[in-house]
């Protein structure tokens, strides 16, 4: 019997980014009774955005008028989308608003428009681990779906 190397290699990755969505999470619970912690975080990227910038209107216009859905959204979706690719859950669809939900914290954060994302391990690694597993975490390994 051969190895199928890839649908291996995928399942280590749907799983060990699932662990590291579910610490994630587990690290933002305090947002669920305290949305002050990423109100202050949106004040401060905000400060920091360039006037007219897309980080800019994207905080003021979605971001900081969603603070308390946002506040709870992000800890639930990052432990319930983690648990899921943990589990191989519906592979594809979680890791395609992983994929959303994490690129929509480097727009509001403004790192998606600096150099410095090229080197982020919260950026690229992570950002083209959800979307290849988007694309091809169909039917993979160790996976209920």
């Amino acid at each position: 019997m051969a190895l199928d190397r890839q649908g291996t290699g995928l399942a280590i990755l749907r799983i060990m980014l699932g662990v590291f969505f579910v610490f994630e999470g587990a690290g933002k619970l305090r947002w669920f009774t305290d949305t002050s912690i990423l109100a202050a975080r949106f004040a401060d990227w905000n400060q920091a955005a360039a006037a007219g910038s897309v980080s800019a209107w994207y905080l003021s216009h979605i971001a900081v008028p969603g603070t308390a859905i946002f506040a709870r959204l992000v800890p639930l979706g990052e432990i319930c989308g983690g648990l899921a690719l943990v589990i191989g859950l519906w592979t594809p669809v979680v890791a395609f608003l992983a994929f959303f939900m994490v690129l929509n914290i480097h727009v509001a954060s403004g790192t998606l428009f600096k150099y410095s994302f090229l080197t982020n391990g919260y950026g690229l690694p992570v950002l083209g681990s959800t979307l290849a597993l988007a694309i091809g975490g169909v039917r993979v390994r160790w996976s209920f779906r």
